[in-house]
């Protein structure tokens, strides 16, 4: 997931693996696992916000947080905005529990996106 956002970036903005690796300091071959979904994006603030700065990614804006929130999913985390929101850590098994057996399709998915950023109206 992480991988790709940043590939797909990477390629509009006209920079090879190996110049964006340069920018952002990593190893370009260790850098392709990334890109690949075979090693865990980086979890450093630091990195994530040079990653940004270098794709023009804005911080504080939708594609940052998406980029951020996709590198916490691909190592396994939670995003941490959500993680110290209790309440809905406590439902989230339920909902992990619905999405597996019920399988919604990419409609539904985002119906129910646009419910919870309503806050159920």
């Amino acid at each position: 997931m992480f991988g790709k956002f940043i590939k797909e970036r990477r390629i509009k903005k006209g920079l090879t693996l190996r110049e964006f690796c340069k920018l952002i300091e990593v190893d370009a071959s260790n850098w392709s696992k990334i890109e690949r979904g075979l090693l865990t994006p980086p979890k450093s603030e630091y990195k994530l916000k040079k990653i940004a700065e270098i794709l023009e990614i804005p911080i504080g804006s939708d594609s940052w947080f998406e980029m951020k929130d996709r590198a916490e999913l691909d190592t396994g985390n939670i995003p941490t905005d959500i993680r110290s929101d209790k309440e809905l850590i406590g439902h989230l098994p339920m909902f992990f529990r619905t999405i597996r057996s019920e399988k919604p399709s990419a409609e539904e998915l985002e119906k129910l996106i646009d419910i919870i950023r309503k806050g159920g109206e």
